[in-house]
């Protein structure tokens, strides 16, 4: 199961998945309160189906996802495919924000600690 990026910060949302076995469904208030993070999300959730686990939100937006019927399926899957398409904007604008600063001759990092004289 991964769910490291949950550790250390929830070990009671870690016993929880850790807990769930095949077949159960895995039922959260709102879908917040699973994960704040969209791919995070995405992955718990997909690890879950991995294991034959559901997962149902009550209320809330996400309240229509309930991955044990075809169109809970559908919605989370349109959930997934969003948090892809950001996890991809996000790489472009980082490596054409970098190209940028190169061009106007910024190296980018962190400054050093030691002098030319030290080095």
């Amino acid at each position: 199961m991964k769910i490291k990026h949950l550790e250390p910060k929830r070990p009671s949302l870690i016993a929880c998945l850790k807990a769930l076995r095949e077949g159960d469904t895995l039922v959260v208030w709102k879908l917040d309160r699973l994960d704040r993070d969209l791919k995070h999300l995405v992955n718990t959730v997909q690890d879950l189906s991995e294991r034959q686990v559901g997962f149902k939100v009550l209320a809330g937006q996400g309240a229509n996802i309930d991955t044990t019927t075809p169109n809970g399926r559908l919605v989370f899957g349109i959930f997934a495919a969003l948090a892809k398409f950001e996890t991809e904007l996000i790489r472009e604008r980082t490596k054409a924000g970098l190209a940028a600063a190169r061009a106007r001759g910024r190296k980018g990092g962190r400054k050093s600690a030691l002098s030319k004289a030290q080095m």
